[in-house]
């Protein structure tokens, strides 16, 4: 009989054909269910037979041609066109791992991006004959040795009372070095085991600071903490300076993505290790990370002794960049030694949700201007009643630098800015200069209040991240066409 040939993919430039081994040309396919990887094939060549049905959404595929061990083998077969929704057989490659796995949509799935793994495979076309030659088909439900077929393993839903979008930012510098960077990785796994990972609970990704910052891993990559945990092993020290500034504002800005698998009204939190002290500036990094609504956690291990301080550029740097500086968001560990004991402490951090001040909400992610009527049919005592009320709405919301802002404009037929959203940044401050504005007492013409307000106190902050709200209080009819003004207001919010 002649031999037969089948294709194997070369890393590079070549596709060279090799010759198939005697005796295997009518081996039965092994049975496999929708989620099988390719490291739960322990085989360099193997005839698969994947089920129809498979639900295209939950595959977990990494990479195009060339799959990370991790993917699925009947979505990666369905990803490359080697079969349809409607299964069959594949034949399965062992290949290399290797670095940059790319995300490509094809057939309709969308391949994901992993930066590296430890061993790949590729599909081809498996050999329907294979089937023929039994006298039936395959089942899917149980494979042809007779051993029952492990049950499709069910996505699990994690712990649902610790829901938070988590980056651990881990060290991967010279001061680390490769063994307490692999006692670093240890730390992490048990974290993020203990979180209870699952797809409606918490969920992790990792990224790498050292001279230049890299995401190892996407949220949206892993669902299950022993996915996570081999991701994690997976990756490898870089070395070079800690630039944990820069990496810190990379995470803020690149990694909380929609595209990455960001959860809308999850808390969004980075957990930064510093092995040490940073070699940049990091205090840049915290603000923008709290403008991004993700709160900053720092674990510092091994603080930096006396005859050091003069290498470090801040000491205060912890203070600086985290959430708040109330010691809710630091932790502290001497060493990388017998660090299980803080494992739970730090857990029980991340999964305190009302404590997580720094994520945008509705009270802390909102420009308001207050529309104050100041005209003589109000009279004195009901004008401080409305200033009260404003008062009063203005407590609700949390008002800060980076937080919800509150500006007030007084009207009458003329219009008197008594604060813009940039003039006071603390609660305090804000409710003082309520108190104290002064009665104008005129006419009424609302509909030029509302142009100049939307012209001189929102244009100035048009490129806010906050959303923007007026709020007009008045106690009657406008001399002025309000319907006008108020269109164009709506159409400039827009």
């Amino acid at each position: 009989m002649s031999a037969a040939w089948i294709p194997v993919l070369c890393l590079g430039i070549c596709l060279v054909l090799l010759p198939e081994p005697a005796g295997t040309e009518g081996a039965v396919p092994i049975a496999i269910t929708c989620f099988t990887r390719g490291l739960d094939i322990r085989k360099e060549k193997a005839d698969v037979l994947c089920p129809g049905g498979c639900p295209p959404e939950e595959f977990s595929v990494f990479g195009n041609i060339v799959y990370a061990s991790v993917s699925s083998i009947c979505g990666a077969a369905i990803h490359r066109g080697v079969i349809s929704i409607s299964g069959g057989p594949v034949r399965v490659y062992s290949l290399p791992g290797r670095e940059n796995y790319s995300s490509v949509e094809a057939n309709g799935i969308q391949s994901q991006m992993l930066s590296r793994w430890s061993a790949s495979f590729t599909v081809t076309k498996g050999k329907s004959g294979a089937q023929e030659a039994t006298g039936r088909a395959v089942s899917t439900a149980r494979p042809s040795t007779g051993k029952r077929l492990k049950k499709t393993p069910e996505k699990k839903t994690g712990n649902k009372d610790c829901k938070a979008d988590i980056a651990f930012l881990i060290d991967g510098s010279f001061n680390i070095g490769q063994r307490r960077f692999n006692l670093q990785k240890n730390f992490v796994g048990k974290v993020a085991l203990m979180l209870g990972i699952g797809t409606e609970g918490p969920h992790v990704g990792l990224v790498q600071a050292s001279e230049h910052p890299k995401i190892e891993f996407y949220l949206k990559n892993f669902t299950s903490a022993k996915d996570v945990l081999f991701a994690i092993k997976e990756v490898g020290f870089r070395g070079g300076n800690s630039n944990t500034g820069k990496a810190l504002k990379h995470t803020a800005q690149k990694f909380f993505t929609a595209d990455s698998g960001v959860r809308k009204g999850i808390p969004k939190v980075v957990v930064v290790f510093i092995d040490g002290w940073p070699s940049d500036d990091i205090e840049e990094a915290g603000i923008v990370a709290r403008e991004f609504g993700v709160n900053v956690f720092i674990v510092s291990v091994a603080k930096p002794i006396p005859e050091e301080l003069g290498m470090v550029q801040d000491v205060a740097f912890v203070d600086k960049a985290v959430c708040r500086n109330n010691g809710f968001f630091s932790y502290h560990m001497p060493n990388w030694f017998g660090t299980t004991k803080y494992v739970k402490p730090l857990v029980q951090k991340l999964c305190t949700h009302e404590q997580m001040m720094c994520s945008k909400t509705c009270y802390n992610s909102v420009n308001i201007a207050f529309l104050i009527d100041g005209s003589s049919s109000v009279g004195d005592s009901n004008f401080r009643l409305m200033l009260e009320f404003v008062s009063n709405i203005a407590k609700t919301f949390e008002i800060s630098d980076i937080g919800a802002k509150i500006a007030a404009v007084q009207f009458t037929y003329d219009q008197r800015t008594e604060f813009s959203f940039t003039d006071y940044n603390t609660k305090e401050n804000i409710l003082a200069v309520i108190r104290n504005i002064r009665y104008m007492s005129g006419g009424t013409a609302t509909g030029d209040a509302i142009s100049f307000t939307v012209r001189n106190v929102f244009g100035p902050v048009r490129d806010s991240p906050n959303k923007n709200f007026l709020v007009i209080v008045t106690d009657g009819q406008s001399y002025d066409d309000v319907r006008g003004p108020a269109a164009a207001a709506h159409d400039a919010a827009k």
